[in-house]
């Protein structure tokens, strides 16, 4: 009889967290759903000026329009290629009226045209406000022989450009060959869907083998 009890615990408690997951991951899928929606709106908006004090919370993708001076100040960071062509993104200072020195993503640039000359130049352009995430504990330094990146690590790039750490996606054209290169959202990933029928799954699955453990003792003490 103890074997019973305990198997039934084991049976509808662990059943029971396995479904608690699953119904945890619905919520975090409904969660994502609606800050996808978020970001498509603040993505689609009209442009509005770049906040005094930007912050990931409350303007992560927000529309912005900016006018300033391209100081000739910038970084490569490695971006594969597109198609057969090898190339990298151009992360440039930008300097607004006043001095207040902000980073700009201009976007793609195929490796034939790296070494062209891109002197300093007045823009006015809309973007996108962003906070990547492409930096890991795994991604390298900087190649300290090429100077080429590996991801846009948006504080260490601001501090080797000396710029406040606010970078904006162009979504125009900023001349030079250089692509742009626009934020969208299908790159944010909402995969909890998934994740609830695995643990839904794994619940089912949990119950069987409950269902056999009592199957098994009701074999041996009949």
């Amino acid at each position: 009889m103890r074997q019973v009890v305990g198997a039934v615990l084991f049976g509808v408690l662990g059943t029971l967290v396995l479904i608690g997951l699953g119904l945890w991951q619905l919520d975090r899928m409904d969660e994502k759903r609606a800050y996808l929606d978020l970001v498509q709106a603040r993505i689609g908006t009209a442009p509005i000026a770049l906040p005094a004090s930007p912050s990931q919370s409350d303007h992560n993708y927000q529309a912005v329009l900016v006018e300033g001076r391209l100081t000739g100040e910038f970084l490569e960071v490695l971006s594969g290629q597109r198609g057969d062509t090898p190339g990298v993104r151009i992360i440039e200072v930008l300097e607004l009226a006043g001095g207040r020195r902000v980073l700009m993503d201009r976007g793609f640039l195929v490796e034939e045209a790296r070494k062209t000359p891109r002197p300093a130049k007045a823009v006015k352009v809309s973007g996108n406000l962003i906070w990547p995430q492409d930096a890991d504990s795994f991604t390298p330094p900087p190649d300290a022989k090429t100077g080429l990146w590996f991801a846009r690590d948006l504080p260490a790039m601001a501090a080797k450009l000396q710029t406040e750490a606010t970078l904006i996606v162009a979504r125009e054209q900023t001349g030079d060959g250089i692509e742009p290169v626009p934020v969208d959202a299908s790159g944010i990933p909402n995969n909890h869907w998934g994740y609830a029928i695995q643990w839904f799954l794994m619940a089912i699955a949990w119950g069987v083998m409950t269902l056999y453990l009592l199957w098994r003792i009701w074999r041996r003490t009949a």
